[in-house]
């Protein structure tokens, strides 16, 4: 009886109308992250190559980060991350959202997946991006859950009725991470941002609370040896977090399937995704029609 349950909603979502296709209406993306910073780092560039192609992409960050520093915290720390996350979504041409909920203190609660809901549908997406819910901050697994949660009732008119539900389901993808429980990331799409690493790089930047205060610190640097002037922190910055790293098996094959007449040695920096299996089930056709950069 399960198993029909399941197939009857698999086909359910298969059915929803596939209006992106039929028009030429700019697609509609938003990524969801616990904290400022969590999109920008896992998927900047992708973000960056959506906006440049004339989409609209929105980062949603569920807590305002207020816990997130050595030296500071409450509504100071909370205000400053904000307005950090505002220059970094200028640095992509995005939207960034940051809420309330305060740091170190999420949970996937009605009313934080009552959040969660009403964004995705206030944005009308068509992909939404999310955390996977393994993951060593709370926070992070939380906001997973709570953006899992969130798949299917997007399109249900009786929950969070204040706001008018989906008419489509989107697809749900996560952002990758390098966590091996429960069962590691799967790179079911790959997307090639070497035109705008720059670009994602400075919008990383752009979080100095984090890139050059708290994460080092929390990482044991001496605070000393940070650069001062903007282009040597910049450089740092990238040898730091965003330095490239060689693909492994997988991220090479995804690589080849997506870019098939591309020279794989010469990439050096690539984003992956991993198709949720909650949200819309997309066909490799779809895929290339949501991620138009793929045909570039």
């Amino acid at each position: 009886m399960k198993k029909i349950a399941f197939l009857l909603f698999t086909l359910f979502m298969s059915l929803h109308t596939f209006a992106q296709e039929k028009t030429n209406a700019p697609l509609r993306i938003i990524a969801i992250g616990a904290h400022p910073d969590d999109c920008d780092f896992g998927v900047g560039g992708t973000a960056a190559l959506y906006a440049k192609l004339g989409h609209k992409v929105k980062f949603l960050a569920l807590t305002n980060g207020d816990a997130g520093h050595q030296d500071m915290g409450g509504g100071v720390l909370g205000k400053r991350r904000r307005a950090e996350a505002q220059k970094a979504g200028e640095i992509l041409g995005i939207e960034y959202q940051v809420l309330d909920n305060h740091d170190a203190e999420l949970f996937p609660t009605l009313a934080v997946r009552h959040q969660v809901i009403r964004a995705i549908r206030e944005w009308d997406a068509d992909i939404v991006l999310g955390l996977r819910p393994n993951d060593y901050h709370p926070d992070h697994r939380n906001a997973g859950i709570a953006v899992q949660d969130a798949a299917y009732l997007v399109i249900v008119p009786n929950v969070a009725p204040d706001t008018p539900p989906l008419k489509k389901n989107p697809i749900f993808l996560y952002m990758q991470d390098n966590f091996q429980k429960p069962y590691p990331f799967s790179k079911d799409i790959a997307v090639v941002i070497d035109d705008v690493m720059e670009q994602k790089q400075r919008a990383f930047a752009a979080h100095e609370s984090q890139v050059f205060e708290w994460m080092p610190w929390v990482m044991g640097m001496d605070m000393n040896t940070i650069p001062k002037g903007e282009n040597e922190r910049l450089e740092w910055m990238k040898n730091v977090f965003l330095k490239g790293r060689p693909l492994d098996k997988t991220g090479l094959e995804a690589l080849k399937k997506w870019y098939p007449n591309a020279d794989t040695s010469k990439v050096k920096n690539v984003e992956f995704f991993e198709i949720c299996e909650y949200g819309k089930q997309p066909t490799e056709e779809e895929i290339k029609h949501f991620f138009p950069m793929l045909k570039q």
